[in-house]
Protein backbone atom coordinates (compact mmCIF):
# COMPACT_ATOMS: atom_id res chain seq x y z
CA UNK A 1 0.00 0.00 0.00
CA UNK A 2 1.58 3.29 -1.14
CA UNK A 3 1.24 5.80 1.70
CA UNK A 4 3.17 8.85 0.47
CA UNK A 5 1.01 12.00 0.62
CA UNK A 6 -2.00 10.07 1.91
CA UNK A 7 -3.90 11.89 4.63
CA UNK A 8 -5.23 10.31 7.81
CA UNK A 9 -7.35 11.95 10.49
CA UNK A 10 -6.39 10.97 14.04
CA UNK A 11 -8.33 11.84 17.20
CA UNK A 12 -8.59 10.57 20.76
CA UNK A 13 -7.21 10.67 24.27
CA UNK A 14 -5.76 7.16 24.65
CA UNK A 15 -1.96 6.88 25.08
CA UNK A 16 -2.16 4.91 21.84
CA UNK A 17 -2.79 8.21 20.00
CA UNK A 18 0.81 9.43 20.13
CA UNK A 19 2.21 6.03 19.19
CA UNK A 20 -0.17 5.72 16.24
CA UNK A 21 0.74 9.24 15.12
CA UNK A 22 4.43 8.36 15.14
CA UNK A 23 3.80 5.09 13.28
CA UNK A 24 1.70 6.86 10.64
CA UNK A 25 4.28 9.60 10.11
CA UNK A 26 7.04 7.00 9.86
CA UNK A 27 5.10 5.25 7.08
CA UNK A 28 4.67 8.51 5.15
CA UNK A 29 1.09 9.45 6.04
CA UNK A 30 0.04 13.04 6.55
CA UNK A 31 -1.69 13.10 9.96
CA UNK A 32 -4.51 15.61 10.50
CA UNK A 33 -6.53 16.64 13.52
CA UNK A 34 -10.32 16.95 13.19
CA UNK A 35 -10.03 20.75 12.88
CA UNK A 36 -7.32 20.41 10.24
CA UNK A 37 -9.46 17.91 8.34
CA UNK A 38 -12.29 20.44 8.15
CA UNK A 39 -9.98 22.80 6.24
CA UNK A 40 -8.16 20.15 4.22
CA UNK A 41 -8.92 20.20 0.53
CA UNK A 42 -7.44 16.85 -0.44
CA UNK A 43 -8.63 13.29 -0.18
CA UNK A 44 -8.59 11.57 3.21
CA UNK A 45 -7.72 7.87 3.25
CA UNK A 46 -8.97 6.85 6.68
CA UNK A 47 -9.88 8.25 10.10
CA UNK A 48 -8.84 6.76 13.42
CA UNK A 49 -10.39 7.53 16.83
CA UNK A 50 -8.82 6.18 20.02
CA UNK A 51 -10.63 7.42 23.15
CA UNK A 52 -11.48 4.71 25.70
CA UNK A 53 -12.00 6.25 29.13
CA UNK A 54 -14.39 9.16 28.48
CA UNK A 55 -17.26 7.89 26.34
CA UNK A 56 -18.90 11.31 25.95
CA UNK A 57 -15.65 12.63 24.46
CA UNK A 58 -15.48 9.54 22.27
CA UNK A 59 -19.05 9.98 21.03
CA UNK A 60 -18.41 13.65 20.19
CA UNK A 61 -15.23 12.78 18.28
CA UNK A 62 -16.94 10.01 16.28
CA UNK A 63 -19.79 12.33 15.34
CA UNK A 64 -17.37 15.10 14.33
CA UNK A 65 -15.35 12.70 12.19
CA UNK A 66 -18.47 11.26 10.61
CA UNK A 67 -19.60 14.77 9.61
CA UNK A 68 -16.20 15.73 8.16
CA UNK A 69 -15.43 12.61 6.12
CA UNK A 70 -16.70 11.68 2.70
CA UNK A 71 -19.12 8.71 2.95
CA UNK A 72 -16.62 6.29 1.40
CA UNK A 73 -13.89 6.85 4.02
CA UNK A 74 -13.57 4.20 6.77
CA UNK A 75 -13.63 5.31 10.40
CA UNK A 76 -11.71 3.05 12.78
CA UNK A 77 -12.62 3.46 16.44
CA UNK A 78 -11.25 1.59 19.43
CA UNK A 79 -13.88 -0.82 20.75
CA UNK A 80 -12.27 -1.61 24.10
CA UNK A 81 -14.84 0.03 26.40
CA UNK A 82 -17.85 -0.16 24.08
CA UNK A 83 -18.83 -2.32 21.10
CA UNK A 84 -18.31 -1.24 17.51
CA UNK A 85 -22.06 -1.66 17.03
CA UNK A 86 -22.76 0.95 19.70
CA UNK A 87 -20.14 3.28 18.21
CA UNK A 88 -21.79 2.86 14.80
CA UNK A 89 -25.15 3.82 16.32
CA UNK A 90 -23.72 7.30 17.00
CA UNK A 91 -22.90 7.89 13.32
CA UNK A 92 -24.96 9.10 10.37
CA UNK A 93 -22.91 6.69 8.22
CA UNK A 94 -22.71 3.60 10.48
CA UNK A 95 -21.61 1.35 7.63
CA UNK A 96 -18.13 2.93 7.73
CA UNK A 97 -17.42 2.17 11.41
CA UNK A 98 -14.80 -0.50 12.13
CA UNK A 99 -13.89 -1.43 15.70
CA UNK A 100 -10.27 -2.16 16.51
CA UNK A 101 -7.96 -2.23 19.46
CA UNK A 102 -4.80 -3.12 21.28
CA UNK A 103 -2.90 -1.79 24.27
CA UNK A 104 0.13 0.46 24.42
CA UNK A 105 3.01 0.18 23.84
CA UNK A 106 2.16 -0.21 20.16
CA UNK A 107 5.74 -1.14 19.22
CA UNK A 108 5.41 -4.30 21.32
CA UNK A 109 2.23 -5.45 19.57
CA UNK A 110 2.69 -7.46 16.40
CA UNK A 111 -1.07 -7.92 16.03
CA UNK A 112 -4.03 -5.53 16.09
CA UNK A 113 -7.56 -6.89 16.47
CA UNK A 114 -10.40 -5.60 14.32
CA UNK A 115 -14.16 -6.15 14.73
CA UNK A 116 -17.04 -5.24 12.41
CA UNK A 117 -20.14 -3.61 13.84
CA UNK A 118 -23.43 -5.19 12.81
CA UNK A 119 -23.82 -2.19 10.51
CA UNK A 120 -20.33 -2.38 8.93
CA UNK A 121 -20.09 -3.03 5.19
CA UNK A 122 -17.38 -5.38 3.95
CA UNK A 123 -15.54 -2.88 1.78
CA UNK A 124 -14.72 -0.79 4.85
CA UNK A 125 -13.29 -3.83 6.62
CA UNK A 126 -10.99 -4.42 3.64
CA UNK A 127 -9.83 -0.80 3.65
CA UNK A 128 -9.32 -0.77 7.42
CA UNK A 129 -7.30 -3.98 7.33
CA UNK A 130 -5.09 -2.68 4.52
CA UNK A 131 -4.43 0.50 6.49
CA UNK A 132 -3.41 -1.34 9.69
CA UNK A 133 -1.22 -3.70 7.68
CA UNK A 134 0.47 -0.66 6.09
CA UNK A 135 1.63 0.24 9.62
CA UNK A 136 3.44 -3.09 9.77
CA UNK A 137 0.86 -4.90 11.89
CA UNK A 138 -0.77 -8.28 11.49
CA UNK A 139 -4.57 -7.98 11.61
CA UNK A 140 -7.01 -10.47 13.10
CA UNK A 141 -10.77 -10.10 12.78
CA UNK A 142 -12.75 -11.05 15.89
CA UNK A 143 -16.36 -10.79 17.01
CA UNK A 144 -17.72 -7.45 18.15
CA UNK A 145 -17.56 -7.64 21.93
CA UNK A 146 -16.25 -5.12 24.46
CA UNK A 147 -12.50 -5.41 24.90
CA UNK A 148 -12.02 -7.75 21.90
CA UNK A 149 -9.66 -10.62 22.91
CA UNK A 150 -6.19 -9.69 24.20
CA UNK A 151 -7.24 -6.43 25.91
CA UNK A 152 -10.22 -8.15 27.52
CA UNK A 153 -8.34 -11.15 28.87
CA UNK A 154 -5.38 -9.11 30.11
CA UNK A 155 -7.70 -6.58 31.79
CA UNK A 156 -9.51 -9.38 33.63
CA UNK A 157 -6.21 -10.83 34.84
CA UNK A 158 -5.17 -7.39 36.08
CA UNK A 159 -8.53 -6.84 37.77
CA UNK A 160 -8.20 -10.16 39.62
CA UNK A 161 -4.66 -9.25 40.67
CA UNK A 162 -6.01 -5.98 42.13
CA UNK A 163 -8.66 -7.90 44.09
CA UNK A 164 -5.82 -10.07 45.40
CA UNK A 165 -4.00 -6.95 46.64
CA UNK A 166 -7.21 -5.65 48.26
CA UNK A 167 -7.74 -8.94 50.11
CA UNK A 168 -4.21 -8.80 51.53
CA UNK A 169 -3.24 -12.10 49.93
CA UNK A 170 -0.01 -10.71 48.48
CA UNK A 171 1.79 -7.46 47.74
CA UNK A 172 1.92 -6.06 44.17
CA UNK A 173 5.58 -7.03 43.95
CA UNK A 174 4.89 -10.61 45.10
CA UNK A 175 1.98 -10.97 42.65
CA UNK A 176 4.10 -9.75 39.76
CA UNK A 177 6.99 -12.03 40.68
CA UNK A 178 4.69 -15.05 41.03
CA UNK A 179 3.00 -14.43 37.68
CA UNK A 180 6.23 -13.81 35.77
CA UNK A 181 7.90 -16.91 37.14
CA UNK A 182 4.77 -19.06 37.19
CA UNK A 183 3.43 -18.25 33.73
CA UNK A 184 6.45 -16.84 31.87
CA UNK A 185 4.55 -13.60 31.21
CA UNK A 186 6.84 -10.75 30.06
CA UNK A 187 5.50 -8.57 32.89
CA UNK A 188 3.58 -9.09 36.09
CA UNK A 189 -0.07 -8.01 35.85
CA UNK A 190 0.34 -4.93 38.04
CA UNK A 191 3.48 -3.59 36.40
CA UNK A 192 1.75 -4.31 33.07
CA UNK A 193 -1.25 -2.30 34.28
CA UNK A 194 1.00 0.63 35.18
CA UNK A 195 2.57 0.45 31.72
CA UNK A 196 -0.78 0.42 29.89
CA UNK A 197 -2.51 2.88 32.22
CA UNK A 198 -4.99 2.01 34.96
CA UNK A 199 -7.54 4.30 33.30
CA UNK A 200 -7.39 2.18 30.16
CA UNK A 201 -7.80 -1.04 32.16
CA UNK A 202 -10.70 0.43 34.13
CA UNK A 203 -12.42 1.51 30.89
CA UNK A 204 -12.35 -2.08 29.58
CA UNK A 205 -13.51 -3.67 32.85
CA UNK A 206 -16.26 -1.10 33.37
CA UNK A 207 -17.44 -1.60 29.78
CA UNK A 208 -17.51 -5.38 30.21
CA UNK A 209 -19.48 -5.10 33.44
CA UNK A 210 -22.03 -2.74 31.92
CA UNK A 211 -22.47 -4.91 28.82
CA UNK A 212 -22.41 -8.37 30.38
CA UNK A 213 -24.08 -7.56 33.74
CA UNK A 214 -22.15 -10.37 35.41
CA UNK A 215 -20.40 -10.24 38.78
CA UNK A 216 -17.18 -11.69 37.37
CA UNK A 217 -16.66 -8.47 35.40
CA UNK A 218 -17.08 -6.14 38.39
CA UNK A 219 -14.21 -3.62 38.56
CA UNK A 220 -12.08 -3.92 41.68
CA UNK A 221 -12.93 -0.94 43.95
CA UNK A 222 -9.22 -0.21 44.39
CA UNK A 223 -8.85 0.11 40.60
CA UNK A 224 -11.63 2.70 40.48
CA UNK A 225 -10.19 4.61 43.44
CA UNK A 226 -6.72 4.77 41.93
CA UNK A 227 -8.09 6.08 38.63
CA UNK A 228 -10.15 8.72 40.45
CA UNK A 229 -7.03 9.73 42.38
CA UNK A 230 -5.04 10.09 39.17
CA UNK A 231 -2.68 7.25 40.08
CA UNK A 232 -2.83 5.64 36.66
CA UNK A 233 0.71 4.30 36.35
CA UNK A 234 3.76 5.40 34.42
CA UNK A 235 2.01 8.33 32.71
CA UNK A 236 1.19 9.96 36.06
CA UNK A 237 4.37 8.86 37.85
CA UNK A 238 2.47 6.68 40.29
CA UNK A 239 0.31 3.58 40.11
CA UNK A 240 1.04 0.30 41.84
CA UNK A 241 4.65 1.44 41.65
CA UNK A 242 6.29 4.86 41.77
CA UNK A 243 8.32 6.16 38.83
CA UNK A 244 10.76 8.75 40.17
CA UNK A 245 13.80 6.76 39.15
CA UNK A 246 13.11 3.74 41.33
CA UNK A 247 10.09 1.45 41.12
CA UNK A 248 8.71 0.69 44.58
CA UNK A 249 5.36 -1.03 45.25
CA UNK A 250 2.98 1.42 46.96
CA UNK A 251 -0.36 -0.41 47.17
Amino acid sequence: MITANKAVVLAGTSPLEQELREAMLEKGYRVLSIDEAKEYGGNITVAVEVTNFDLETKKAAVRDLDSVLAPDVPLLSTSLAVTATEIASWAVHPQRIVGFGTFAPLAARELIEMAPALQTEGTFMVQASAFLESLGKEVETVEDEVGLVFPRILSLIINEAIFTVMEGTATPEDIDTAMKKGTNYPYGPLEWADMIGLDEIYAVIKGLHQNMLEERYRPAPLLRKMVLAGRIGRRSGRGFYTYDGQEVPIA
